[in-house]
């Protein structure tokens, strides 16, 4: 634990616990399903659901050492690094697959991490694939430590923020769903969209007994869940919690948002009236519609569904 005036994240004033609370939608009611919504993405405008608590500890262990970690072209995880590092005075570097972008225009979500301070590192596809092995991450950080004002020892974060911090400060997740609705409502399951494996590796190891973890992957593969075992084997010693996935609702891959998804989503929406994600939220939240459909929770289960984010901002 990090006492509140080294904490860099104290000043930041989040929003804990994130709100837990029934709604109603005919489409779980009809089959005494309860749905809660965990509004994660309520926890700060700039760093929500999942960014928060997967950074907040990395953010710590920093120390005041510059930040350096990876994405895509369109990396939610790249736009939150940047953010986190201009709102508590942190150098940061995002390594951006593909070096062909090097000398093309931003794009929103590049132009965005440059405004907020990140030194952006185009790198070719081969070698961001091979990031994780140590003479390529070495040369990476080597490079990356000649952009920042003053060089030194920079703090790497993964691609997307999944590390064994990034899987403890998710446990909070769990934690806190243990604590229930207002009414004393606590989740049989809590459902959540995966990336790389963090959240859903912290929120299994935090919630209760009785309750069980379900992630629904928006990447094609089937790797997910070899993934998720080493995340908590790291964070945790084993693997901890009831949890699993379904690898069925990716709707074609990490960014596919055919037609119908689009529509699920305007529908939620209209019914809920707040602004659906469509990369995770959307695919978890149609997820849970079919599943329930398909009889898969009991009559009597509360259901809890982790909206992880909000749609990112209006170019």
């Amino acid at each position: 634990m990090f006492p509140e005036a080294s904490d860099p994240t104290t000043a930041l004033r989040p929003r804990l616990p994130s709100p837990l609370a029934a709604v109603a939608d005919d489409r779980f009611d009809r089959f005494g399903v309860r749905l809660l919504l965990k509004r994660d993405d309520l926890i700060h405008p700039e760093l929500p659901g999942n960014k928060w608590r997967k950074l907040a500890p990395n953010l710590r262990a920093a120390a005041g050492r510059p930040l350096l970690t990876f994405g895509g072209a369109y990396s939610n995880h790249l736009r939150a690094t940047a953010a986190a590092g201009r709102l508590i005075g942190t150098p940061t570097v995002g390594v951006v697959r593909g070096d062909e972008l090097a000398g093309r225009p931003l794009n929103p979500s590049l132009a965005r991490c440059a405004e907020d301070g990140m030194r952006l590192l185009f790198v070719d596809r081969a070698t961001y694939r091979a990031k994780d092995d140590p003479a390529v991450l070495a040369r990476i950080t080597g490079t990356a430590t000649g952009l920042i004002p003053g060089g030194g020892p920079v703090h790497v974060v993964p691609e997307g923020g999944s590390n064994a911090l990034a899987a403890r400060g998710c446990a909070a997740l769990g934690e806190e769903l243990r604590a229930g609705t207002p009414d004393g409502t606590v989740p049989d399951v809590a459902a959540v969209a995966c990336g790389t494996g963090g959240t859903l590796a912290g929120l299994a190891a935090g919630l209760g007994p009785g309750s069980r973890a379900l992630g629904v992957p928006v990447l094609r593969g089937g790797f997910l869940g070899g993934e998720v075992e080493r995340l908590q084997r790291a964070a945790f010693g084993a693997r901890r919690g009831d949890w699993s996935l379904d690898d069925r609702f990716h709707c074609g891959g990490y960014a596919r948002t055919p037609p119908e998804l689009l529509a699920f989503a305007d529908d939620f929406e209209d019914r809920h009236g707040f602004a659906v994600e469509r990369l995770y939220v959307a695919k978890l939240l149609l997820a849970l519609v079919t599943l329930t459909a398909e009889g898969a929770f009991p009559r009597g289960t509360a259901l809890a569904a982790v909206i992880t984010g909000p749609p990112p901002p209006a170019a």
